[in-house]
């Protein structure tokens, strides 16, 4: 009989000594796909922070060009009126000279 509950014990603690085997490599695995996950997070983050930084970048460009471009148009417009005022006042003295 001692011999029966012997082996029992031994065999309990084998299979406590495996089980717990087993849950440490189930959490060893667990703790690696938690850091991958965790590591392609900070990975992403860190992406749509520069992917923000450029779109910065872009905006502020694209705003320079098209004050650029307004600018340019203006004075194009200001060269324009500034024509038309010239030849309003030559056919008005060509008219005027008509008269005379």
């Amino acid at each position: 009989m001692k011999l029966t509950s012997l082996t029992f014990l031994a065999m309990a603690s084998l299979c406590i000594v495996s089980c717990d085997q087993q849950k440490e490599a189930i959490n060893a695995d667990k703790n690696a796909k938690e850091k991958a996950i965790s590591d392609r997070k900070e990975a992403v983050n860190t992406a749509a922070k520069e992917e923000k930084k450029q779109a910065e970048v872009n905006a502020t460009e694209d705003k320079a060009k098209i004050e650029a471009a307004r600018v340019s148009a203006q004075a194009q417009l200001d060269a324009d009126k500034k024509k038309a005022e010239a030849d309003a006042k030559a056919e008005k003295a060509k008219v005027d000279a008509e008269k005379k």
